[in-house]
């Protein structure tokens, strides 16, 4: 097992500065409000020669019902227990206040090893904080400042001893794309498994409070993610390991995406961002739609940015256990996204309730299959019959009386397909005959829904003569030529 430390403490004492200073990456949202936090962020973090799983955690708030504090509250213990080693850090500026003594209090019943942090400690203004520190009972305060960066050797020294069981965790990689393939049509291909040190990424999209933390909570089994009625309560893209039906997975729980004109706040716009992010570095995309209100333009931007990013898509339709005509509006549903949606044509749309669960076997199915879609390779001598049977179907135009001439196409990646048309004229090819190939592609080779990109590249009719001697004239075209003509 790895180290896990977890950073806890009063709003705004500064946990997400130092989180991101430990992961060298600003992957949590900091801004001078309070509150910014609200669920649990892992990362990798690197402190001198340590490696080791550090979570940033909500503020501690003095509730216990279940108002949003609350349940924020009972989030950062469920991490104190999860978590080796706590960080518990004060403001050394403003000193210990009753909440900080607090929670010292239930750190010392819950957590096996605590280091005391005081925070904000640079110039001597921090110097009476530091000194009150030593009150709280856990010890020798390690003097901080997360913002410039002082104090890390001293914590480091404070770690290195619980680190011997430590063992150094790799980074994870984000996901390979657009794989190369060979033109050798004997050369296997196989689809890189699912394991483990390399699970499935799946993002969750969608806009506010569609349901996206309380599905990916009934997917791991747990209350990991902070839900409730208020839209937007999420504002970091949280990635959250598990094993899903025996399938590794790494899922990402984004924040709501919301019509770029109505994101004003800071925050708001960090947050988004952040989601965008996701999608970049996920393989799947699930895009979460509110039964209720389906297929709104965000809900169309969203799958659109999924497919532009070249990654495989699933749409789920939440909610679906309060809807009364279910057979009906599914009808719609899949009428308005065949429309909506062409350039996803086909990809599984699948109905899920994630507060019952129903619906998440399918869901889990699918993201497979979408999976295993983008993998998808075609043999050159295949995709070269099926092109002269499509010239056949439907010949390509003629521009200006000169005929399109295709001549040999291929597949040159996966993760999407990728595939390329040698042919004549490629800048005179309409859009539209490169539509009717990536749909005969979908249909005949059984690749519903993920994004296919087919590219036409020139290859001119080439010169016989070209680079050949100019033949010299024979005597008598010399001498007709100076003659006058009759």
């Amino acid at each position: 097992m790895s180290l896990t430390l977890a950073i806890v403490g009063r709003p705004n004492v500064g946990k997400s500065t130092l989180f991101n200073r430990l992961v060298g990456k600003r992957l949590a949202l900091v801004d001078d409000q309070p509150g910014v936090t609200r669920d649990l962020r892992e990362g990798e973090a690197r402190l001198g020669d340590l490696r080791f799983t550090v979570i940033d955690t909500a503020g501690l708030e003095d509730a216990t019902d279940d108002s949003l504090q609350g349940r924020m509250r009972r989030l950062t213990e469920r991490a104190v227990d999860m978590a080796d080693v706590c960080l518990f850090m004060i403001d050394a500026r403003t000193g210990v206040t009753p909440t900080d003594e607090i929670f010292a209090d239930i750190l010392r019943k819950r957590a096996d090893h605590v280091i005391l942090a005081a925070n904000k400690g640079e110039g001597s203004a921090a110097d009476a904080g530091v000194l009150e520190a030593f009150a709280l009972g856990l010890g020798e305060p390690v003097r901080l400042s997360a913002e410039h960066g002082e104090g890390m050797n001293e914590l480091y020294t404070h770690l290195m001893p619980l680190a011997d069981k430590m063992a150094e965790k790799a980074e994870e990689d984000a996901p390979v794309t657009d794989v190369e393939l060979s033109e050798d049509d004997n050369d296997e291909f196989e689809v890189p498994a699912i394991t483990a040190d390399k699970p499935l990424q799946v993002a969750v999209v969608g806009r506010p409070n569609a349901g996206k933390s309380t599905l990916i909570n009934k997917i791991l089994g747990e209350d990991r993610l902070l839900t409730g009625p208020e839209a937007g309560i999420t504002r970091d893209a949280i990635s959250l390991r598990t094993e899903w039906s025996g399938t590794p997975m790494r899922i990402f729980d984004t924040a709501g995406m919301r019509k770029k004109a109505k994101v004003q706040e800071k925050l708001e716009k960090l947050s988004v961002s952040d989601g965008l992010r996701a999608v970049k570095f996920a393989e799947v995309v699930v895009v979460l739609l509110d039964a209720e209100i389906p297929f709104e333009q965000q809900d169309l931007r969203i799958a659109d940015l999924a497919e532009r990013e070249g990654r495989a898509v699933v749409v789920a339709v939440n909610k679906w256990d309060v809807e009364e005509n279910k057979q009906e509006k599914l009808r719609d549903l899949k009428e308005a996204f065949n429309r909506l949606l062409p350039q996803l044509r086909g990809a599984p749309l699948i109905t899920v309730s994630a507060k019952t669960g129903r619906g998440l076997e399918r869901l889990h199915d699918a993201i497979l299959r979408a999976h295993d879609v983008w993998n998808r390779r075609v043999p050159t001598a295949a995709l070269n019959r099926w092109l002269i049977g499509m010239l056949e179907q439907h010949p390509p135009p003629a521009p200006q009386g000169k005929r399109i001439k295709l001549r040999y196409m291929t597949q040159a990646k996966t993760r999407p397909p990728h595939f390329v048309v040698m042919c004549s004229r490629p800048d005179k090819t309409p859009d539209s005959y490169s539509r009717y190939l990536v749909n005969g592609l979908r249909e005949d080779f059984d690749m519903p829904g993920t994004p296919i990109r087919l590219v036409l590249r020139g290859q001119g009719d080439k010169n016989p003569f070209k680079g050949k001697r100019k033949k010299q004239p024979s005597k008598l075209s010399k001498h007709l030529k100076g003659r006058p003509s009759s």
